[in-house]
């Protein structure tokens, strides 16, 4: 099953679980967001790739051009740990990560989330690549995925229990949207997938097949 077939699985199963109420709101936040066009003018192929230094989940320092020194860099920006959906793309992209690094390349996760709940995600699904906080979105702003959660959507977050102040150490309203980078050794992009539906993401066939398009 491909990653999306099983996101959009899951998101079947619990879609009536989820108050009307609820689903409005999200729905109308999505719409607003799509409706933006920031997904539109996010970083894409034949951009630079802006360079970073990020604490990991066991708060080493990660530096991207320190990573593209010794190849390419398959760059993830996730949500959090809250949301399912990134954690089933998260899994998906681990269980491919052999395959990424016999290609000679590193895969790298970054969402806002502080280090410690990056290190639960890490720990929860055995990730063997780094996972990186970016706290308030700094680096995703850079790519152009930053954005601030509506307050009806943040009211309904925190109605889930979903705390993003404590998540985010003091930054609860900015999220990435969901994309994934293939870039190469120079520092330029030459693949990209930016959804802002969070219930779609990229396959990692596609990441795999970009990788080998570099050679």
């Amino acid at each position: 099953m491909s990653v999306n077939a099983e996101l959009r699985a899951f998101y079947d199963s619990r879609r009536e679980q989820i108050p009307a109420d609820v689903r409005a709101v999200m729905q109308e936040a999505a719409q607003e967001l799509a409706d933006s066009g920031r997904a539109e003018r996010a970083l894409t192929v034949g951009d630079r790739a802006p360079g970073f230094t990020l604490r990991s989940a066991t708060g080493r320092s990660v530096d991207l051009a320190e990573l593209l020194a010794d190849g390419p860099v398959v760059l993830t920006f996730y949500r959090g740990a809250w949301c399912p959906y990134c954690n089933i793309a998260l899994r998906s992209l681990g269980e491919h990560h052999e395959a990424v690094t016999a290609r000679g390349a590193r895969l790298v996760a970054v969402s806002p989330q502080n280090p410690d709940d990056s290190l639960t995600l890490a720990e929860k699904h055995e990730l063997a690549f780094d996972v990186l906080s970016d706290p308030g979105c700094d680096t995703a702003k850079q790519y152009g995925l930053a954005f601030d959660v509506p307050d009806a959507l943040a009211a309904v977050y925190t109605r889930m229990g979903i705390d993003l102040d404590r998540y985010h150490a003091g930054h609860p309203r900015t999220l990435p949207i969901p994309a994934t980078y293939v870039i190469d050794r120079a520092g330029t992009i030459r693949w990209s997938f930016v959804d802002p539906d969070y219930i779609t993401r990229a396959e990692p066939a596609d990441v795999l097949a970009a990788l080998d398009g570099l050679n």
